[in-house]
């Protein structure tokens, strides 16, 4: 039996592919909404997203659909959906949002194909929690392309960089993210201040 850190060490070390945009993208993302609002416990799942690189049109991303769940309670989702999502083969990781063991930490899932690769990566999270942000930043990328442009160059980089170790592929995303969601936060401001006029 794999005990967690061992298990975590095999996730963190697959190999990372950053790909050219996959149209099946968004497909990908509307069967598997369909598929957790069939199977999970309605009173705890509200809305489902598509975000990260495979919801921006024509952005190279890791073929991986990421998806962000609004949950109304993380401590149920640890006991009603986790042991669903396990049972169906799912990946379950009780997954700080920042750093190493820093809270808050909330439920992430990995779906696999039949031969093993990544497919979704799936995001439980209350309605208040900062990962909402992250629909600002794709949203933003879809509206400013040469941003997009500039983030999918930055990724191709890193992934020759971290080949097998997602931690520092991640961190090293991590200032451009926080830099671009900042304009992203100023430009929705200012949009809905202009449109209220």
């Amino acid at each position: 039996m794999e005990t967690l850190k061992e298990k975590i060490a095999r996730v963190v070390n697959e190999e990372i592919a950053v790909v050219p945009y996959d149209p099946r993208w968004p497909q990908m993302f509307a069967e598997e909404r369909r598929h957790l609002f069939s199977c999970l416990p309605s009173d705890l799942v509200k809305r489902i997203e598509h975000f990260g690189s495979t919801a921006v049109p024509g952005l190279a991303a890791k073929p991986i659909v990421d998806m962000l769940v609004e949950v109304t309670s993380l401590a149920e989702t640890r006991q009603r959906i986790a042991p669903l999502l396990e049972a169906q083969g799912y990946d379950y990781f009780w997954r700080p949002t920042w750093g190493e063991a820093t809270p808050p930490f909330y439920a992430w899932f990995i779906k696999r194909d039949q031969h093993g690769s990544r497919t979704h990566h799936i995001h439980m999270v209350e309605a208040e929690f900062e990962h909402w942000e992250r629909l600002l930043f794709r949203d933003y990328l879809i509206a400013h392309p040469e941003i997009a442009r500039e983030y999918g160059a930055l990724k191709q980089q890193l992934a020759g960089m971290y080949q097998t170790d997602r931690v520092a592929y991640t961190q090293a995303k991590t200032e451009f993210i926080r830099r671009i969601t900042e304009q992203a936060k100023r430009f929705s401001h200012d949009s809905r201040w202009s449109g209220s006029k």
